[in-house]
C-alpha cells in the first residue's frame, strides 16, 4: 500500500508499520506501508486517520502523537531518523497514541481580581484563591457554589485537605493562605444545592507567621497542613481542634450584629522548619513523613516531618517560584522560577544535582508546574508570558500551548485527569478539557 500525494512524489519513502496500545476502533491494519519520509506529526496523523476511516465510515478525525523507540516525534521522519541514527532500510515501527491536547475550552469563570491559586485535586469541584481576599468553590465553569470569606488581604495559596473518615461524606475541608499572615481552615457540605453562592466562615484561624503566607499544602493523611512564608519559615499546623497535648482548643465567639458569629478556634503551629534564608515560595507534601519546599534563596529542600531536619538541600542558582513532586515512582522534582526554563531533577541519582530535563519554550518566569497524578511523563506549566504548556518527558517540545489568558498566568493544575485549569492576572479561571493522558 502506498500513501502520499503529488507533493511528496519525489520524496524518499520509508516502510513503516503503525502499532498502538489503543483498543478498537483505534487499531489500523498491521501490514507495513510506504510513506514519504518528509511527513511530520500532522502528516502521520492524517495517514493514520485515513487508514482508520477506510475501515470505518463513521470515523471522526482524531489527533495523534507518534513514538519511535519510546521517544515522541517532533520533526519530520527523515530528520528524526537522522538525528537518532536509525536506519531507514528496514521496516520502522511507529507507535501512535491519542494526542495530549485539549479538545474543548470552557467559558472562563470570572473573578473580581487576580486569580492567584487553584486546586483541582477533587473531581467534584475546583477551589480558587483570589486577590480580593476570597476563596471560591466552582462546581463547573461559571457556577460558583461557595464563597470563603474572612481574609483581610489577597489569598495566595489554597489546598484541599482529605482527612481520613471524611471520604464517604459530602463534607469538604480546605485550607487557604493569605498575605494577611494567616491560614484558615474551612468545612462545608459540597453537595449543598443552592441557586446562589453560600458564604462560609473559617472554623479555624492559624496565626504564627511574621509575614505574608505564600503557600499551603495538606498532609496526605489530612491530619496537618504546612505553610511557607516570606518570613523564611515553614510551619506545620493541625487540622483538628486538638493542641499539642491532645486537649480541645478553646473556641472563641464574637458578637456581630447582636448575633453570635460562627465558632472559630485559633491555631498555633505545632512545628517550625528553619533553614531557608528568603521567602519560602512553595511547599508540597507528597508523603506523610516528607515535605518539600522551594525558596527565593535558590534552594529546594526536603524535610523529615518528625525531626524537622532537611535531608536534601539542592542549590538551583535561580529564584524558585513553584515546585511539584511526581513522575516516575513519584520521585522526580519539577520546578520553575526566575527564568523561562522548567527543570526536572531526580534526587535518587547520586553524585549530581544537575537537572535531568530542561524545557525552555516559555519566554518569561514560570509561575506554576504540576505533575499529572496518573502519568510518569506528563506535567503542566504556567508562566508570566501568558501561556500554559503541556509537557511529556519524551520530547523537548511542548505537546500543547494554551493561549486562554490575556495576561500573566499565576497558577495551574490538572482536574478530573483530563482537564487543565488555570488562573491569572486577567481575573479568569480557565478550563481546557478533553485532554487524553495515557
Amino acid at each position: 500500500m502506498d500513501i502520499g500525494g503529488d507533493a511528496e512524489e519525489f520524496s524518499r519513502r520509508v516502510q513503516v508499520r503503525f502499532v498502538t496500545k489503543l483498543r478498537p476502533p483505534f487499531k489500523v491494519p498491521s501490514n507495513s506501508i510506504a510513506i514519504p519520509s518528509n511527513l511530520t506529526r500532522m502528516g502521520l496523523s492524517a495517514v493514520v486517520n485515513n487508514l482508520l476511516e477506510a475501515g470505518n465510515n463513521d470515523w471522526k478525525s482524531e489527533p495523534f502523537d507518534f513514538l519511535i523507540n519510546g521517544e515522541l516525534v517532533r520533526m519530520s521522519l527523515e530528520e528524526f531518523l537522522l538525528a537518532k541514527g536509525i536506519s531507514a532500510e528496514k521496516i520502522l515501527e511507529i507507535e501512535y497514541i491519542k494526542a495530549v491536547v485539549p479538545r474543548s475550552e470552557e467559558e472562563p469563570s470570572l473573578h473580581d481580581d487576580w486569580v492567584s491559586a487553584v486546586d483541582g485535586s477533587n473531581p467534584g469541584f475546583i477551589l480558587t484563591g483570589c486577590y480580593d481576599g476570597l476563596g471560591r468553590i466552582w462546581k463547573t465553569a461559571g457556577l460558583c457554589s461557595h464563597v470563603l470569606e474572612g481574609h483581610s488581604a489577597a489569598v495566595t495559596s489554597v489546598s484541599i485537605v482529605k482527612p481520613k473518615g471524611m471520604e464517604s461524606t459530602t463534607d469538604v475541608l480546605v485550607a487557604t493562605a493569605s498575605k494577611d499572615r494567616t491560614l484558615r481552615l474551612w468545612k462545608f457540605d459540597v453537595k449543598e444545592s443552592k441557586d446562589y453562592p453560600s458564604k462560609i466562615r473559617a472554623y479555624k484561624i492559624m496565626r504564627g507567621h511574621n509575614s505574608s503566607v505564600q503557600s499551603v499544602a495538606a498532609q496526605p493523611s489530612g491530619d496537618m497542613v504546612c505553610s511557607g512564608s516570606w518570613d523564611s519559615r515553614i510551619n506545620l499546623w493541625r487540622t483538628n481542634e486538638l493542641d499539642k497535648e491532645g486537649h480541645l482548643v478553646s473556641i472563641k465567639k464574637r458578637k456581630m450584629d447582636n448575633e453570635d458569629e460562627e465558632s472559630q478556634s485559633e491555631g498555633e503551629a505545632v512545628s517550625t522548619f528553619v533553614g531557608h534564608t528568603q521567602c519560602v515560595s512553595t511547599v508540597v507534601w507528597p508523603e506523610n513523613e516528607t515535605v518539600y519546599s522551594a525558596s527565593w534563596d535558590h534552594t529546594i529542600r526536603r524535610w523529615d516531618v518528625e525531626t524537622g531536619k532537611d535531608s536534601l538541600n539542592m542549590f538551583c542558582g535561580k529564584v524558585i517560584n513553584c515546585l511539584d513532586v511526581g513522575g516516575e515512582s513519584s520521585a522526580l522534582i519539577a520546578a520553575g522560577g526566575s527564568d523561562p526554563t522548567l527543570r526536572i531533577w531526580d534526587p535518587r541519582k547520586p553524585g549530581t544535582l544537575a537537572p535531568i530535563f530542561q524545557f525552555s519554550s516559555h519566554t518569561s518566569w514560570i509561575s506554576a508546574c504540576k505533575w499529572h497524578n496518573k502519568s510518569w511523563f506528563h506535567l503542566v506549566s504556567a508562566s508570566y508570558d501568558g501561556k500554559v504548556m503541556l509537557w511529556d518527558l519524551r520530547t523537548a517540545w511542548p505537546l500543547a500551548v494554551l493561549d486562554s489568558h490575556k495576561d500573566k498566568v499565576l497558577c495551574a493544575d490538572w482536574w478530573k485527569g483530563d482537564s487543565v485549569i488555570s488562573g491569572g492576572v486577567d481575573s479568569k479561571l480557565c478550563i481546557s478539557s478533553g485532554i487524553y493522558v495515557q
